[in-house]
């Protein structure tokens, strides 16, 4: 037996179904880029060991996904906007996530008013004395791209329930002057799609997912915003700039240029 078929043994997932996210990745990635011809059936087959029914599978499903286009006579293309359908630039600072959060509007599935405590960790902050759970989903161009669950601490919430109920919750506790923010973190895990995750986000159950846990602490070190934010997976591209935080001084010179960088900003919200 090949490598590539212990592969597939250790995986429940059906084949076709594994081939088909091989075919996706490589359309995200670029490898096959817009308005390009993909391989063959007999090279597919060929290259993932698998039967033709099996490489037929995977490409529909691509196809129904409307990432991939069958022209009669010429083969299969990769869709001209399927690079352009996804990829959230997930945000790595402040400033970037108020940014990317300016003209979004949740679509509100639930606000619970007598919502139970979030679940904290030591570094967390500590419990407000009651919160609002808010559910929403997020879209871009129509295509859901996350869940978010958002416990808000009451006092906060009741500053500005009908900003909180239309717009962005960071956006709307960014502009408020009452709040001042001691720390705000993110932390990112890899997961998979329940039975309404799925139904939510338009995938599989079992379609992997990027889990997002946010928690915002004011300058008392209560955690006011503490939310779970589950995205698909194709939906998310994250890229970080390693030297941002490095003090210019400490920036070692590059191919005999030195390196130059912008004076640092002070902020008084984080």
């Amino acid at each position: 037996m090949s490598k590539l078929l212990k592969a597939y043994d250790r995986s429940r997932v059906p084949l076709y179904i594994q081939v088909a996210s091989v075919l996706r990745t490589r359309i995200q990635s670029g490898q096959w880029g817009a308005g390009e011809k993909i391989s063959t059936l007999d090279e597919l087959e060929r290259e993932f060991e698998v039967a033709r029914v099996t490489v037929r599978q995977a490409v529909d499903i691509l196809r129904e996904e409307g990432m991939l286009q069958a022209r009669q006579g010429l083969g299969t293309f990769v869709s001209k906007t399927s690079q352009e359908r996804h990829w959230v630039k997930l945000a790595t600072n402040w400033n970037s996530v108020i940014a990317s959060l300016k003209d979004n509007v949740p679509r509100r599935l639930a606000i619970d008013h007598d919502a139970g405590p979030p679940n904290l960790s030591s570094e967390d902050g500590d419990l407000a004395s009651s919160y609002v759970k808010l559910r929403s989903v997020q879209y871009r161009n129509e295509d859901p791209y996350s869940v978010v669950n958002l416990h808000l601490a009451r006092e906060v919430f009741d500053l500005n329930p009908g900003r909180f109920k239309v717009a962005a919750a960071l956006v709307t506790i960014d502009a408020m002057d009452q709040i001042t923010l001691r720390e705000a973190h993110q932390t990112l895990t890899i997961g998979s799609a329940g039975p309404e995750i799925a139904d939510l986000l338009k995938i599989s159950i079992g379609a992997p997912t990027v889990e997002a846990h946010c928690v915002v602490i004011d300058d008392g070190g209560i955690a006011i915003y503490v939310g779970d934010i589950t995205y698909r997976s194709d939906s998310i591209k994250l890229q970080i700039d390693l030297l941002a935080t490095m003090p210019v001084g400490d920036k070692k010179p590059r191919n005999g240029f030195k390196a130059v960088g912008l004076p640092r900003r002070k902020s008084g919200k984080a």
